[in-house]
């Protein structure tokens, strides 16, 4: 049996150790490795983790080589050719694609309702598939805003084929204007909102302007905070770096407007992945249309208040850009015109997702590494160890401290929760390996909706609103929990044997599958017992 399997079984002290290597421990400065032998089921831990280290010290290098693209251009900011006259101003249809909404359906319609735009050059969809009280609220809503005077419709679909996708390219058949803006149900749009974008497509180029998504109720939850944190570093340095760089860059389904010719040469809307936003985005700048990103202009919305809907959000978005690279890499790796860079990037960015899976590996590795190499050299760890966990994770600290900096420069208090947003992205990994393996193989599912339950501050209660939807918990919560328990004997270990540098980086995947884990129990639990008491 190999020497590390033996020292798992045996749990040798430290002092016992000590002696088992002390021929090799007295020589132990003329060497780079003070391991006293290594096998082959020990070469294959090294190299193995040496190997995912490597993999996962290239997407940090690629995450570093954005954030200093964000520097380099964080001045550069967009301006229109020129503005729209109000006797030109183009007519604009807003579309608000809903599926069981009913409890934020009518502040959606009141702030967008509420826009700064000539009411005659306006029209609202209201593109409703839903099947529960929202059919309802959402009429009741449409009749009351029409007989306001607003160009409003209300258009239900019993059949949900092709999911958002395929609401939005229903009401295009009857959109009227020749710009079309989107707004998801849990937005609410500011009143100079489509001021803010119209101007853009006085350039008869722009196919595209895309918002910086702002959050309702962040300080609502710990949970929340930390969705802030993930998602501004993707709406700061990932959307501003790739625009501002000409880099392909995508729709984010919402909180953008469209020109509706961009649509239409670029194929319309297809349903065949689950993020129908960014497959749209590639095909229309493969066309040669360009896109603008506003950074520094946002529309509002409210982030998931339940575990279980996050994780569901964000399965969606990694199985997305999966299938949309399968879709579509073939096609823009051969493009003429894109240049290996980006054609590098755009790779990185549909399949950045598979990262997930040798996270779960390296999780795995993590106790085998700390025998085979417990007697290691600080010469070692700074030879190999240390280069490489200065570009996997030096790399997320400096991502998400640009985004706080750059949104929130006088509250330094905000970096506290980078450890916990780097937490949250390894407790993410189940899941959305999960996700990457369903697009890889080609596996069907239906388009899972986010619950949003109109909760903008700590005084409002969710779990009444999640009463009236069921959510499955499945296997994962438990998966998780599992290897929560297994980095609880990795810390120990490490403790035990005095490898104590080691314990921040264990303490961070301990503390992301152990918060995913408990949250999902927990609250999926609460929700149980409160549908089991109604019921009886």
């Amino acid at each position: 049996m190999s020497l590390a399997l033996t020292l798992l079984l045996q749990a040798p002290s430290p002092e016992q150790v000590k002696n088992l290597f002390h021929p090799i421990l007295r020589h132990g400065r003329d060497n780079i490795s003070f391991l006293y032998s290594l096998d082959s089921f020990d070469w294959a831990i090294i190299i193995l983790y040496f190997t995912i280290l490597a993999l996962l010290a290239i997407l940090g290098a690629y995450r570093l080589r954005m954030v200093y693209q964000f520097w380099r251009y964080r001045h550069v900011k967009p301006e229109p050719k020129r503005r729209f006259a109000e006797s030109e101003a183009p007519r604009i249809t807003v579309q608000l694609p809903l599926f069981n909404e009913m409890y934020v359906v009518e502040r959606l319609l009141e702030s967008v309702t509420a826009l700064d735009y000539p009411r005659h050059l306006l029209e609202i969809q209201v593109l409703d598939d839903s099947t529960d009280e929202t059919v309802r609220i959402a009429q009741a809503a449409v009749e009351k805003h029409k007989q306001q005077g607003f160009d409003i419709q209300y258009i239900h679909r019993a059949d949900r084929t092709g999911f958002k996708a395929g609401a939005l390219e229903n009401g295009m058949k009857m959109a009227k204007g020749q710009l079309i803006a989107i707004f998801d149900a849990d937005f609410m749009p500011k009143p100079d909102c489509l001021r803010q974008m119209v101007d853009f497509f006085t350039d008869e180029r722009i196919g595209m302007v895309q918002m910086r998504w702002g959050h309702i109720n962040a300080n609502y939850s710990l949970l929340t905070r930390i969705q802030e944190v993930l998602l501004d570093g993707h709406f700061v340095v990932e959307q501003a770096s790739r625009n501002r760089t000409g880099a392909f860059f995508n729709f984010n389904g919402t909180a953008g407007m469209w020109r509706r010719e961009a649509i239409e040469w670029s194929g319309g809307w297809q349903h065949d992945t689950l993020t129908e936003d960014t497959d749209l985005s590639f095909r229309a700048q493969l066309m040669g249309w360009k896109f603008v990103y506003l950074l520094d202009e946002d529309a509002p919305a409210e982030l998931p208040v339940e575990m279980n809907a996050f994780k569901a959000q964000q399965r969606r978005w990694a199985k997305g850009l999966v299938q949309v690279g399968l879709k579509l890499m073939p096609r823009l790796w051969k493009h003429p015109r894109l240049t290996f860079q980006q054609k590098v990037e755009l790779f990185f960015r549909l399949f950045g997702n598979c990262a997930a899976m040798l996270l779960i590996v390296l999780s795995v590795l993590h106790i085998p590494v700390l025998i085979v190499r417990f007697n290691q050299g600080v010469f070692q760890m700074m030879l190999f160890d240390a280069p490489l966990m200065i570009f996997a994770t030096f790399s997320v600290v400096s991502f998400y401290g640009t985004t706080i900096h750059y949104r929130y420069p006088n509250q330094k208090w905000r970096f506290c929760l980078i450890p916990l947003a780097m937490a949250m992205g390894i407790g993410l990994v189940f899941s959305n390996t999960r996700a990457v393996l369903e697009a890889l193989f080609g596996v069907q599912s239906s388009f899972v909706r986010t619950p949003k339950y109109n909760v903008e501050s700590r005084r409002d209660n969710w779990l009444r609103a999640a009463m009236k939807y069921r959510r499955k918990r499945g296997l994962l919560p438990y998966i998780e929990l599992a290897f929560a328990l297994y980095f609880v004997f990795a810390v120990y270990y490490a403790i035990r044997s005095s490898i104590y540098a080691t314990i921040p980086f264990l303490l961070i995947f301990l503390l992301g599958y152990g918060y995913m884990a408990m949250m999902s129990l927990f609250q999926g639990g609460v929700r149980k017992a409160i549908q089991s008491f109604k019921r009886n």
